[in-house]
């Protein structure tokens, strides 16, 4: 069961993971707060297991090397389900990339992600 102080902690370090630059400690917080079975999905990249799922934050903190995320709203849960609502942009600034990703968890722990970009720059 998620509460709301759960869902919060899961959205906030789910941020963590894709802002963290050190490669060393988003692999721990990887191992630390996702299932070795995770998978990630979303309409430009799927993922399965922590290697692979490290492997594509990396390339998504290359492509966009002054860029950070950030938690939009409050995350929303019910049982094992989080929602919650993102930006990416410039650090300080506006964030011209939006979604929202819908996360299953397993005894607090992040087991899958699906994302949907709600806003792209054209």
């Amino acid at each position: 069961m998620t509460d709301a102080l759960n869902a919060l902690k899961i959205a906030e370090g789910y941020i963590t993971l894709w802002n963290e630059r050190n490669d060393a400690r988003r692999r721990d917080l990887l191992a630390s707060n996702w299932t070795g079975d995770a998978r990630y999905v979303d309409p430009l990249a799927a993922s399965e297991g922590p290697a692979a799922i490290d492997a594509m934050i990396a390339g998504v903190q290359q492509r966009f090397p002054d860029f950070e995320f950030a938690l939009l709203g409050t995350p929303d849960s019910h049982g094992q389900f989080v929602r919650f609502q993102w930006g990416l942009g410039p650090r300080g600034g506006d964030n011209p990339i939006k979604g929202t990703d819908f996360v299953v968890t397993e005894g607090g722990r992040i087991r899958s992600v699906t994302g949907f970009l709600d806003q792209v720059p054209s």
